[in-house]
């Protein structure tokens, strides 16, 4: 009995196909938990893909990923002086965005970051002059920015791009190859018209692996049913049943991340007044589980545990039998399953 999560492998990699087919050159990101597959899987999905590149998120990753994957591999943390040494094959490009990281990589593969409207990290514009020196040292692979994803000041992602190519070209930087992120394939392709001596490679990877909702689907199975009358108690902490039902156990709890969510940003008003309505809700043990069932996603009796949950069920839905498997709405990037059903 497991927390599955099943894969139609045909559709799921129609879908690949046809992000790699908008976006030319691409280079898939594979970080994290593997976006919810695992790295060993999306290695093998970009394998097969054909893609010479593979971006991973840390050294710890590449390492992992170096026997799994043939290719070049992108490290998108970008480098600092001092950190743990681990040891790594030539094909491995480092992100950098200092000068000291520059030149702290002597001899090394290297991708240099700049800063964006992001602001996260990356070479400013006053540090130009200095790259000149700095990249003899280097094996330089191309430049690299990371772009938000919402433009609430209405501005242009392309402009953007176009601004650091500007100031590039005007420091006498090589501008062969920049990795970008967070475009539209026509913003893209408006970049690749404008500047046609330079590649334009576009690093995806939730809209690649995750761009298709109706492709995956967990489901967790049920393990034990026991039914409750109003006022009887159970669990842990001994809660009263509020009404006649059933006590559902399926597996999924806090190991595998059910209950554990990233903070989303609210935009609207309805959103806002939902997030609020959760949270007092909260405060009286009141949990919305992902699992669905009979239509409905169901309460939490209690809070996850380890491995496995305890669901609700009031007695006018059906009754859930042992063996049967319940619909869980999870963030794939939190997510850990017991196994992978291709279909």
């Amino acid at each position: 009995m497991a927390l599955t999560l099943y894969v139609d492998t045909a559709r799921w990699r129609a879908h690949h196909k046809h992000v790699q087919e908008q976006f030319p050159g691409l280079v898939p990101v594979c970080k994290g938990n593997g976006y919810g597959f695992g790295h060993e899987r999306l290695a093998e999905e970009a394998t097969r893909l054909g893609s010479d590149v593979l971006a991973v998120g840390t050294t710890y990753e590449a390492a992992r990923i170096k026997d799994w994957f043939g290719g070049d591999l992108l490290v998108l943390t970008p480098y600092r002086r001092g950190e743990e040494p681990v040891p790594l094959p030539d094909r491995v490009i480092r992100s950098v965005s200092s000068i000291d990281g520059v030149y702290g990589l002597v001899g090394a593969r290297v991708v240099i970051e700049v800063m964006s409207s992001m602001k996260r990290h990356g070479i400013g514009e006053q540090d130009l002059a200095q790259l000149h020196a700095a990249i003899e040292n280097v094996r330089l692979e191309g430049f690299a920015i990371h772009l938000p994803l919402d433009r609430t000041d209405g501005s242009d992602a392309v402009e953007e791009v176009i601004g650091w190519m500007d100031r590039l070209r005007a420091a006498r930087l090589p501008l062969h190859t920049m990795f970008v992120s967070h475009l539209k394939a026509d913003e893209l392709a408006r970049l690749q018209q404008q500047f046609p001596q330079t590649r334009f490679r576009a690093r995806i990877g939730t809209r690649l692996w995750l761009g298709d909702h109706e492709a995956t689907e967990y489901r967790g199975a049920v393990l034990d049913v026991t039914r409750v009358a109003k006022g009887e108690r159970f669990g842990y902490r001994q809660q009263k049943a509020a009404s006649d039902g059933f006590l559902v156990v399926v597996a999924g709890g806090t190991s595998h991340g059910v209950g554990l969510e990233a903070p989303k940003a609210l935009h609207g008003v309805m959103p806002r007044a939902k997030g609020v309505a959760r949270a007092g809700l909260a405060t009286v043990n009141r949990n919305l589980s992902p699992f669905v069932w009979g239509g409905k996603q169901r309460w939490f009796a209690e809070p996850p545990h380890m491995q496995v949950s305890i669901l609700f069920v009031p007695a006018d839905a059906p009754e859930p039998k042992v063996g049967e498997e319940l619909v869980a709405h999870l963030r794939h990037t939190t997510t850990q399953f017991d196994r992978l059903v291709d279909r």
